[in-house]
């Protein structure tokens, strides 16, 4: 059998990974492999040094792990990336980043299924997201409908800053929480202001909670 070189393997990785993303490696000066996604593409190159300014940077000067957004000044379309420094030999040896599009430039509401057509609900309307019956439900105060997009397509698409998944089948929108409680059948049960009762699961209930700050 033969071996696999570093960017097979990283190419083999990558395909684990949504189209959505684009996936970059850089040792502690230059990129050294990149894989651009459909949706956005940084036009890295290998041999590229690492901007000031970029989540890469960020994650090599702090050698901790960075998440968020960067406007489009560094490299010409914004992105939303995550970037996690590793080791060799206990020295920082460089990281490797998650670039996600960034879908809300332009876009502020998500536009749902009626009975009579569509109807566009501003994102601040949005109380939560719900697959159910094999489609996701979009709910606002005195309004429900469907929309085309997965969950997952509405974690790129929706703000993070004020949407959170926090179950497998649920995003909600932090602003219209009304109070968090125990719950035995799940970690919490989540009081919306629009009178329904949402859980987080044991999976998302760190992040959930880190996010949160309790």
């Amino acid at each position: 059998m033969e071996k696999f070189t570093f960017g097979s393997l990283l190419d083999v990785m990558g395909e684990l990974f949504s189209d959505e993303i684009s996936i970059a490696v850089s040792d502690t000066e230059q990129y050294i492999y990149y894989r651009p996604s459909k949706r956005v593409d940084l036009k890295i190159k290998a041999g590229d040094p690492v901007k000031e300014g970029t989540i890469a940077y960020k994650a090599l000067m702090t050698n901790q792990k960075a998440s968020e957004f960067i406007d489009r000044e560094v490299f010409g379309v914004p992105y939303h990336g995550m970037a996690v420094p590793f080791e060799e030999n206990g020295k920082l040896a460089g990281c490797v980043m998650a670039i996600y599009p960034s879908y809300t430039e332009g876009k502020s509401v998500v536009t749902v299924r009626s009975p009579d057509g569509w109807k566009p609900l501003p994102f601040a309307d949005v109380v939560s997201l719900e697959v159910k019956d094999r489609k996701t439900h979009v709910h606002a105060a005195n309004f429900s409908g469907t929309n085309k997009n997965s969950l997952q397509d509405f974690e790129f698409l929706l703000p993070r800053e004020t949407f959170i998944r926090c179950h497998r089948s649920f995003i909600v929108n932090v602003h219209h929480i009304e109070e968090i409680y125990p719950d035995t059948h799940s970690t919490f049960v989540l009081a919306m202001d629009n009178g329904s009762r949402i859980p987080v699961s044991q999976t998302y209930s760190s992040y959930f909670r880190k996010l949160l700050g309790f």
